[in-house]
C-alpha cells in the first residue's frame, strides 16, 4: 500500500491489504497505535460489515456539514476571538486521532470538525470584514477543487504510483520547510517574500494549493484501497477525519490565495 502525504492516513497498516495482513504487521499496528486499531478491532468482531463507498461518503458528509454549519454561525455571530482556541481544540484533537486512531469514531471526529469549523469561520469573518465575498469564494473554491480531483482520480487521468507518491511527499516536505523558513525569520522581523501578498507570495501560494490539492488523490486511493482491502465499516469516521485535515488545509490556502488577489 502507498503511503499518503496525510499524516492521519499514515496509520493505516501496510501490507497486503486490510482484510489480509500477516499476524506481524498485525502486532506492528497494535504496538504502535495501542491495543486496538480500527482495522483490528473490526477483525475481532466478526459481526462488523465491510467497508463500503456509502459509509465513507456518509461519514465525511457529516464531518463536512458539521464544519461549514459551525463556520458561518461564527463569522455571522462575529464571535471572532473563537478562532485560536478552535484552532487548538481541533489541533489537539487531530494530534489524538493520527496517533490513537482506534479512537476515530464520531464524537472526536465531529468534535474536530466543529473546532475547525469556527476556528475558520472566525478567520473567514474576520478577512470577510475586509474583502466582501471572500469566504463564499473560497468555500466554492474548495468545493471544486475537491470535485475536481475526485473526477481525476475517477477517471484515472492522474493515476497514483510510487513514483507520484515520492514526488508528492518530496513536495510536501518542501513547502513544510520554506513555512517554518519564512515563520522562524518572520520572528526576527526579516521578510521572505512568501507570505506578505507580494508576486512570490502569490507564486508560493499556488504551488501550497497544488500539494494540498494532489493529496486528496493520495487520500481517495488509501480509502479505495480500504473498501477494497475489507476494512470495517467503523473506519469511515478515521477516513473522514483525514480527508477534512487536507480539506482544512486547502481552504486556509486558498482563502489566503484570494486575500492576496484582493490587495493586487
Amino acid at each position: 500500500m502507498r503511503s499518503s502525504s496525510n499524516p492521519a492516513f499514515r496509520n493505516l497498516p501496510q501490507g497486503r491489504g486490510y482484510a489480509t495482513f500477516d499476524q506481524a504487521a498485525l502486532g506492528a499496528a497494535t504496538a504502535s497505535y495501542g491495543p486496538r486499531t480500527p482495522v483490528e478491532a473490526g477483525r475481532a468482531g466478526a459481526a462488523e460489515r465491510p467497508l463500503t463507498v456509502d459509509d465513507i461518503v456518509v461519514k465525511t458528509g457529516i464531518a463536512a456539514g458539521a464544519a461549514i454549519a459551525a463556520g458561518p454561525l461564527t463569522a455571522v455571530s462575529g464571535l471572532y476571538g473563537l478562532a485560536l482556541p478552535s484552532f487548538l481544540v481541533g489541533f489537539v484533537v487531530s494530534l489524538v486521532l493520527i496517533f490513537k486512531p482506534h479512537l476515530a469514531k464520531a464524537p472526536l471526529v465531529l468534535l474536530y470538525s466543529v473546532a475547525m469549523g469556527v476556528a475558520l469561520g472566525g478567520i473567514s469573518g474576520l478577512l470577510n470584514n475586509v474583502y466582501p465575498g471572500i469566504a463564499l469564494q473560497a468555500i466554492v473554491g474548495t468545493a471544486g477543487v475537491f470535485i475536481g480531483m475526485l473526477i481525476v482520480y475517477k477517471t484515472g487521468a492522474v493515476r497514483v504510483t510510487p513514483r507520484f507518491t515520492k514526488w508528492l511527499l518530496g513536495a510536501m516536505v518542501g513547502v513544510v520547510v520554506l513555512m517554518l523558513f519564512n515563520l522562524v525569520l518572520s520572528l526576527f522581523g526579516i521578510n521572505t517574500g512568501l507570505r506578505d501578498g507580494g508576486p512570490l507570495a502569490i507564486i508560493f501560494s499556488l504551488v501550497v494549493i497544488g500539494v494540498a490539492a494532489f493529496s486528496l488523490l493520495l487520500d481517495f486511493d488509501q480509502a479505495d484501497q480500504a473498501i477494497r482491502g475489507g476494512a470495517p465499516a467503523s473506519f469511515a469516521w478515521y477516513i473522514a477525519f483525514g480527508l477534512m485535515t487536507t480539506l482544512v488545509w486547502l481552504y486556509i490556502e486558498i482563502l489566503r490565495l484570494l486575500s492576496y488577489l484582493r490587495e493586487n
